[in-house]
């Protein structure tokens, strides 16, 4: 499928399965995977009709779906030994979706070697496009995004609650993110934010961001100081950076994080 292609199958699953649910949730269309992680009947079924169509147009590549993985954990594992693979998110920012919050997002990311090369955040109650191609740069609604300069003062973000408050050496206290990687990933590019930080490091949530991020001129990394790579083992946290330079000197705090 090419590019576009694929944006407009998002953008048609989500006004298909996704937008007449929000704010319309029915009793028993919202499920628990595990005790705190909530999954929808919008969730999975934009999920089936995403993969659908990607395995369609893509019968070698293997589709990794959050859903899908939560019932058989060992495409995980095939996940990482493919050469051609899709990453889906149907909505990223569940807990957001079932709140009645607009900050979720419909999320797709391609790799092939192990690279991500093409990557794609709908944002359905925003309207909003976020599409990236591996040397051909970032794009919101087909503008070239580049990241802003930085102010003096950074702010850092982060959705592990146990981590908000706290200040890394002599930086601002953490900020909490959007609670959505789809949305994230986008500020932190368009300036609303200086790096982020995350303990979750599922392929789903972050291959989009990674390539979206590093095309827009930011840097994505471990705690350990690796760049990321989604098929790797996931490592014990991500710091996502305006710029490399940001990123190490943040990496370096990254111990003073209670649980580290």
């Amino acid at each position: 499928m090419e590019t576009d292609e694929v944006l407009a199958l998002l953008r048609d699953v989500a006004e298909e399965v996704i937008d007449p649910r929000f704010r319309a949730l029915a009793e028993g269309q919202v499920m628990e995977k595990r005790p705190g992680d909530l999954v929808t009947v919008a969730d999975r079924e934009a999920e089936v009709l995403i993969t659908r169509a990607l395995s369609a147009a893509h019968p070698d590549a293997l589709v990794l779906g959050e859903e899908a993985t939560a019932g058989d954990p060992a495409l995980l594992g095939r996940f990482r030994a493919a050469q051609h693979a899709f990453t889906v998110d149907p909505v990223d920012g569940t807990r957001n979706f079932v709140a009645g919050s607009p900050d979720h997002a419909v999320m797709a990311a391609e790799l092939v070697g192990g690279e991500v090369v093409r990557s794609w955040i709908w944002q359905p109650q925003h309207r909003v496009a976020y599409v990236a191609e591996r040397g051909a740069g970032a794009y919101r609604d087909g503008e070239r995004l580049v990241r802003p300069p930085l102010g003096e003062d950074l702010r850092g973000v982060t959705s592990r609650r146990s981590w908000l408050g706290r200040a890394l050496g002599t930086l601002r206290a953490l900020d909490l993110t959007w609670v959505c990687c789809g949305v994230d990933y986008p500020k932190l590019v368009e300036g609303e934010a200086d790096f982020v930080l995350y303990g979750g490091t599922k392929p789903w949530d972050h291959a989009p961001g990674a390539l979206l991020l590093s095309e827009a001129g930011g840097y994505l990394g471990t705690f350990d100081g690796r760049p990321y790579q989604p098929q790797q083992p996931e490592p014990r946290g991500l710091v996502g950076a305006a710029d490399r330079a940001t990123y190490d000197l943040v990496q370096g705090l990254v111990h003073q994080l209670p649980g580290l």
